[in-house]
């Protein structure tokens, strides 16, 4: 058992460079520093990928170490090795190409094709996404100004990558511009033009406005509401009277 241990970490050291990778590896990834297996290939994000189909049982014979082991996220491995190592199918990304050149000598050509590609899977456009993550939903900020340090995601100048459905206030699609409607200092030659209060909602007016403005308002819409009573009041009694003088009772004071 001693020596299965020692000879682990022999081997272990010579294949991550030391002491520091050993211990590095250690750090972040588990038990990985010590599984020895056959390198299968690499992904644009730098995670490696192995198998070892002998030491270990299945479920455990795949597995990748993280190209960025201080900052991985599951959803950087590609579709296409995440199917790899979930034993969907046994031929790795790295091997398509011959896979695939493979089968098309079992293809018979019925007639001539001027199609410039040669098999089912046709062209394919280089794909990015921030930092490699294949799952979009982890590309969001955490608040406004504040971005997500956890993603590596600035604060400022990058779009939030996430999917929302149309009609959601998050997609700027369906973000209403901001338009004023009005200026509590328009005429007012003493500020700035930057320094005027505008407004776009008359209840954005009402939390812009200064207590003394406010009561003034109130002053102004009491005597309103004063002189509206007052007028209906005169109203009724005019009505009033108008009715009983066409009864001929005489003059109704």
């Amino acid at each position: 058992m001693v020596y299965g241990v020692v000879q682990n970490v022999r081997l272990a050291l010579k294949n991550r460079g030391g002491w520091k990778g050993l211990l590095e590896h250690m750090y972040t990834n588990g038990d990985y520093p010590f599984k020895v297996g056959t390198f299968q290939g690499q992904d644009p994000a730098g995670n490696k990928y192995y198998e070892n189909r002998v030491d270990y049982p299945f479920g455990q014979h795949r597995w990748v170490e993280p190209g960025d082991i201080h900052n991985f996220d599951s959803s950087s491995i590609p579709p296409e090795w995440h199917g790899w190592m979930t034993s969907m199918n046994d031929t790795p990304p790295s091997s398509e190409e011959e896979y695939f050149d493979s089968a098309k000598a079992n293809i018979r050509p019925v007639c001539k094709s001027n199609s410039p590609t040669d098999h089912a899977v046709g062209h394919q456009e280089p794909i990015w996404n921030f930092h490699h993550l294949h799952n979009q939903t982890s590309v969001r900020s955490r608040g406004y100004g504040v971005g997500n340090p956890q993603i590596g995601l600035p604060a400022f100048g990058v779009k939030d990558a996430y999917y929302t459905q149309p009609g959601s206030p998050y997609n700027e699609n369906s973000m209403k511009k901001l338009v004023m409607i009005g200026d509590l200092d328009e005429g007012d030659a003493s500020k700035k033009p930057e320094d005027h209060r505008r407004f776009k909602s008359l209840k954005w007016a009402d939390r812009l406005r200064t207590a003394e403005e406010k009561d003034a308002i109130e002053k102004r819409n009491a005597e309103i509401s004063k002189k509206a009573i007052a007028d209906a009041l005169a109203d009724v009694h005019a009505n009033r009277t108008n009715r009983m003088r066409s009864r001929g009772r005489g003059t109704v004071i």
